[in-house]
């Protein structure tokens, strides 16, 4: 990957390239390419060519989205900044934190006029993404309202085909493709948080890309937050990405010497959406934080017990979840004062004597016991009306204009803009992983952030309260080093690369039915490597769709990802309990490659017939799905191609149990399933493919590849 930056005008950067690698260019070369890039002057347009950069300027003759909107007291409406000094600093890292930065371009501009500074740091990661941000500082004695600030990407002429992503409660992450056309397509979130519905990565590319097809570029806003994306194409031949947070009004007021940082901006090229996804990966694995040590295979409690705080129940749960080999136990929603049912109690986090009248102990010990992580759920930025805290402190729920925000899941927010909120949370959520050694939070947050003021005056306070969000965990972290925190918002709601600089993992959806995840997994993926991403076993039938799958198809599924189990164990049979046992060791063996390897998707022509794999990184061996999402086209299915491979090394191909039985429309198997020996170039293997066996809808098969 190539990012051709022009810093020559004493004006802010603009982007000249950014795409495919161009090798390595001398200045005078680099020179000649801003000339080949700079455009005509057109009939009725101002009489020079119009400069777009990273932070786009009305003053520069810029018509499009403004990269920074704000005001003083209705003045210096419009910015002119003067570049001062641009400093490049190579192979070095970002901050304490952050994986390694190949490149990193530090620009200081000055609008003298509107008394304003701006740093702006554009950087390069060892995996080739580029991430954009900006810090605006008011240097005059007024003080400054900022509106917005987005920071942009272009994208060239060929991208003519956008892909972003949408969803609701129970279906994240569903794909909508349309033409690049003309104007702005804009994804903007005022949830206050990530969204459900959020874009995650906005995508542009040429007609018809694939994950293994066609040039890509595409952009994530790292912001927890309200946030916008947007896509814009204007009638001169621009085309851009940009994003950033989305400000309410008068959120960010600057006094004298008072500055805005914008979050991270990060942008991804690549050959098709895998090579995209793969820098994102890459970008977290190289994280100095990034989870080391093996994904434990987690049992969570809520679908097995909902409400239901049963210590015989929970140690026999307990015990079942040890016998099929899982390592961590996660008691979820119930256990805290006046919880019996989603109506109650949140916010009062003290353990319910009245069902725990010897606290958690007993079913901690017991769990620890069967050599098991405990893990705990907390949902500590939402409180329920019907709760002592509330009671007590009304003037800590988020509202406005003196009336009371309308009620989800029977919750209202706690405003952690106020200091003696945040510290009560930070006391009880200490105190409990203390008391009980915790080793995993399972972080819930149930509902959108709506009318969300500052009491007492009631001000916008989204912005306040995600920055606070952060400072809460970090700090919790700090004081507990080996605490691991699964950022979990009505499933998916909470997803993005700035909750993830201080979580281990994201709970993709509250649906695990397996045919729903297979989707919302796949395009979770854009962003995230498997290793963060929790997918559990469900019950035979799914509790949010009423599906029935088989074991092999729910575990298969689950197999590409953080593994997990949500399933009322004591109620499975013994035959049940013993497949499960067979998956779980097989996750054990190859959650190693798992999560370390590269992951990639065929494009088939069956839309029914899905094939994504993971190839280790040496490319030694690869482990691939073959999927039957739905009744195909065309029986036989015909060849899948397996994608990643070394195209000079020859692989021995074979089923992989326990995924080697394939349920299907016919008695009769393929002639090289049976066991004969097939070993093949991992260039045909990729290019010609091999005959997928014939399967029910709703079920999978694993194939391995091994150097031979």
């Amino acid at each position: 990957m190539s990012l051709v930056l022009d810093c020559t005008s004493g004006l802010l950067p603009r982007v000249v390239h950014w795409g495919a690698d161009l090798g390595e260019l001398t200045g005078d070369a680099l020179a000649t390419l801003a000339r080949t890039e700079a455009a005509q002057v057109m009939s009725c347009s101002l009489d020079d060519p119009v400069p777009v950069s990273v932070l786009p300027q009305q003053s520069a003759g810029w018509l499009g989205t403004p990269g920074l909107t704000g005001h003083r007291d209705g003045e210096d409406f419009s910015s002119a900044f003067t570049v001062r000094s641009v400093r490049s600093d190579a192979d070095t890292d970002a901050g304490a934190g952050d994986g390694p930065v190949r490149h990193r371009l530090i620009v200081d501009a000055v609008d003298s006029h509107a008394e304003l500074a701006l740093t702006l740091e554009i950087e390069v990661t060892g995996s080739g993404l580029v991430r954009q941000r900006a810090t605006l500082t008011n240097e005059s004695d007024r003080p400054y309202t900022v509106d917005g600030l987005l920071l942009t990407l272009p994208a060239p002429g060929q991208a003519t085909e956008l892909l972003d992503l949408t969803g609701r409660h129970l279906r994240e992450r569903a794909p909508q493709r349309h033409e690049f056309t003309l104007g702005t397509h804009l994804r903007e979130n005022r949830r206050g948080r990530t969204g459900i519905d959020a874009t995650l990565v906005h995508v542009a590319g040429e007609s018809g890309f694939g994950f293994r097809t066609g040039e890509v570029w595409g952009l994530h806003v790292a912001w927890s937050g309200n946030h916008r994306s947007l896509a814009e194409r204007t009638p001169a031949g621009v085309r851009l990405l940009g994003g950033g947070e989305t400000l309410l009004p008068g959120e960010v007021r600057l006094p004298a010497g008072g500055f805005y940082a914008s979050p991270w901006v990060y942008g991804s090229y690549g050959h098709g959406l895998d090579e995209l996804a793969g820098r994102f990966h890459g970008y977290l694995r190289d994280r100095a934080h990034h989870p080391s040590t093996p994904r434990p295979v987690t049992l969570n409690t809520w679908e097995a017990v909902y409400f239901q705080q049963d210590l015989t129940k929970l140690k026999a749960l307990a015990d079942a979840a040890a016998e099929v080999g899982t390592e961590r136990f996660v008691l979820d929603d119930g256990w805290f004062l006046g919880r019996r049912d989603d109506t109650a109690g949140l916010g009062d986090w003290y353990v319910d004597k009245g069902v725990w009248p010897d606290g958690l102990h007993p079913l901690v010990d017991h769990v620890r016991a069967l050599d098991m992580q405990f893990g705990l759920w907390f949902e500590p930025e939402m409180v329920n009306p019907d709760s002592d805290l509330a009671r007590t402190h009304p003037e800590w729920i988020m509202a406005t204009g003196g009336r009371t925000p309308p009620a989800a899941r029977h919750q209202q927010v706690l405003d952690l803009g106020h200091p003696e909120a945040y510290a009560y949370l930070l006391e009880r959520l200490d105190a409990l992983v203390t008391e009980y050694r915790i080793d995993y939070i399972k972080w819930d947050h149930n509902r959108d952030l709506v009318d969300a003021g500052h009491s007492p005056r009631g001000t916008a306070g989204v912005h306040a309260q995600t920055t606070a969000v952060y400072r809460l965990i970090d700090e919790l972290r700090a004081r507990h080093p080996g605490l691991e925190i699964e950022s979990c918002s009505s499933g998916g709601g909470r997803v993005d690369l700035g909750i993830l600089e201080r979580t281990d993992r994201v709970w993709a959806s509250d649906c695990i039915d397996a045919l729903e995840r297979q989707q919302i997994q796949r395009w979770t993926g854009l962003l995230l490597p498997p290793e963060l991403l929790g997918a559990h076993v469900g019950s035979p039938v799914a509790h949010t769709t009423g599906r029935t799958h088989t074991l092999d198809f729910r575990a298969g599924t689950a197999l590409f990802g953080h593994f997990g189990i949500e399933w009322d164990l004591t109620l499975a049979s013994a035959e049940e309990r013993a497949r499960l046992a067979e998956w779980v060791s097989a996750y054990k063996e190859l959650r190693s490659l798992l999560h370390t390897g590269t992951v990639v998707h065929a494009d088939h022509p069956d839309p029914a017939l899905w094939l994504h794999g993971v190839v280790a990184p040496d490319r030694s061996r690869a482990v691939y799905a073959v999927v039957q999402t739905a009744t195909g086209v065309q029986s036989p299915p015909g060849r899948v191609r397996l994608p990643g491979l070394d195209p000079d090394a020859v692989y021995r191909l074979s089923p992989l149990p326990p995924g080697n039985r394939p349920e299907g429309p016919t008695d009769s198997q393929l002639p090289w399933w049976r066991g004969d020996k097939v070993e093949l170039a991992g260039r045909v293997l990729a290019t010609a493919g091999v005959q997928a066996p014939a399967l029910y809808p709703e079920r999978l098969v694993l194939i391995e590849a091994r150097r031979a």
